[in-house]
C-alpha cells in the first residue's frame, strides 16, 4: 500500500500523482490542507511524519513504512521500485536532459512561487496582491522561457517519444500554476504543445487538482 499525503492544489503533490498514475500504481491519498487551521502541514501529527512540514509525503507500507519527502525523491523512488513502465528515457544523455529540466522546474521556478513564499511576501513584507502577482509572473516567465528552449532537444516529441513521463509530470503541474495566475503563455509554443498532448490522457485527467476528493 502506497499512501500519499498531499493537497489538491500543491504542484509538488500533483507531480507525484502524475507519476503514480503514469506507472499505473494504486495509492491512498491523505489530504493535508495547506491553509485550514493555519496550515495542517505545521501540525504536530503531520510534523511527526515529516519534520520538513512540507508536501507531499509518500509512505510505502509494504516496504516497512518507509517515509519519503520531496516530490522528485519520491518519483525517483517509484522509478527504482517500480521500473516498468519507465518514466525516464533509456539513453543516458536524454535521461540527464530530462532530469535537468525537471530540476529546473522543481528547484529553481517552483520554490519562488509556492504558497509559503507568497504568504511571506504578503504577511511579512507587506506586498500588495499586485506586487505579489508581479513577483510570481516574473519568476515563472524566466523559468518557462528556459524550459521552452530546453524542450528543443526533443524535437516535438514527448520525453519518452510518444509517451509522457518524469518531465511531463513536473511541467504540467507548473503549467497549472502559471494558468492560475493568468501568465501569458504565448511565448512558449513547445510547452503548450506538450501540454496539449498530455492533458487529455487519463493519467493526467485523474491527477488534475479539481479531480481530487479534497478540492473545495
Amino acid at each position: 500500500m502506497l499512501k500519499l499525503y498531499g493537497y489538491w492544489r500543491s504542484s509538488a503533490a500533483y507531480r507525484v500523482r502524475l507519476a503514480l498514475n503514469l506507472k499505473g500504481l494504486s495509492y491512498q491519498q491523505v489530504p493535508v490542507h495547506l491553509v485550514k487551521d493555519g496550515g495542517q502541514q505545521h501540525g504536530a501529527d503531520y510534523r511527526a511524519l515529516n519534520p520538513q512540514g512540507l508536501l507531499p509525503l509518500l509512505v510505502d507500507e509494504e516496504n516497512g513504512g518507509v517515509r519519503i519527502a520531496q516530490s522528485l525523491a519520491i518519483i525517483e523512488y517509484l522509478e527504482e521500485i517500480f521500473p516498468v513502465p519507465a518514466l525516464l528515457p533509456a539513453d543516458p544523455a536524454e535521461r540527464a536532459q530530462v532530469r535537468a529540466l525537471a530540476l529546473h522546474i522543481a528547484c529553481d521556478v517552483h520554490p519562488l512561487n509556492n504558497l509559503r513564499v507568497l504568504q511571506y511576501l504578503s504577511a511579512e513584507l507587506g506586498a500588495s496582491d499586485e506586487a505579489k502577482n508581479a513577483w510570481y509572473r516574473h519568476w515563472v516567465a524566466l523559468g518557462l522561457a528556459a524550459v521552452e528552449e530546453g524542450l528543443a532537444v526533443f524535437d516535438g516529441r514527448l520525453s519518452l517519444g510518444e509517451r509522457p513521463g518524469y518531465l511531463e509530470a513536473c511541467l504540467i503541474a507548473q503549467l497549472y500554476n502559471a494558468r492560475r495566475f493568468n501568465c501569458d503563455l504565448a511565448a512558449y509554443p513547445r510547452i503548450v504543445a506538450m501540454a496539449a498532448r498530455c492533458e487529455p490522457l487519463e493519467a493526467f485527467q485523474l491527477a488534475a487538482p479539481e479531480a481530487q476528493a479534497d478540492a473545495q
